[in-house]
């Protein structure tokens, strides 16, 4: 029988802890605002709907290959996320004469990539399909709506923890340093945790 509880529990707890996402939501909103930082965003729930609506699709078979492309995803997002993490640690203000020679970490196009290399975004799509829906459903419908629900619960993640760097943005801005240097921590303890 499927549990409500179990289900709505495990996907709002991963939806709102400490990710990349909700990371770099967080620094982006705090140094660039909430309005800006919102096509970062987007592009978060762009990705996102896109690797749970693989998951959806792809489940059974995933879960089967799992032991042989686990250790690539785990390395590839484990890099991703020490490079954004280096990202933050360099941040400096902006020089709006400056030519851009990198990727702006708060742009769609980042938000977007970074889902497909973002190991928390996969395993929860494969593990709450594989374990949390299928089980239980298989209709297109049903199963369209569980997309829907997980897509949307992770962007309102994203979104709050951007509400919460653009509201709190003065008290960031005051200790930018230090508060820089936690979240590169963070986003290097998501890498660590992922290869371990």
């Amino acid at each position: 029988m499927f549990n409500i509880a179990a289900f709505l529990s495990y996907i709002f707890l991963t939806a709102y802890t400490p990710g990349p996402n909700n990371i770099m939501a967080m620094s982006n909103a705090s140094n660039d605002g909430f309005k800006k930082s919102f096509k970062f965003c987007l592009g978060v729930l762009a990705g996102f709907f896109v690797i749970v609506l693989a998951s959806a699709i792809f489940s059974a078979a995933l879960y089967d290959f799992i032991p042989t492309i686990e250790p690539f995803m785990r390395f590839i997002g484990a890099a991703y996320i020490l490079w954004l993490a280096w990202m933050i640690l360099r941040d400096k203000p902006k020089n709006p004469n400056a030519k851009k020679v990198r990727l702006d970490p708060n742009c769609f196009f980042t938000g977007m990539v970074m889902q497909f290399v973002n190991v928390k975004v996969i395993l929860y799509g494969i593990t709450t399909f594989s374990t949390l829906v299928l089980p239980y459903f298989s209709g297109v419908f049903q199963v369209s709506l569980f997309i829907l629900i997980l897509t949307i619960v992770g962007f309102s993640g994203t979104c709050c923890w951007a509400m919460f760097g653009s509201i709190f943005s003065k008290v960031l801005a005051e200790h930018k340093k230090g508060l820089n240097i936690v979240m590169a921590l963070l986003l290097g303890y998501c890498a660590v945790s992922i290869l371990v």
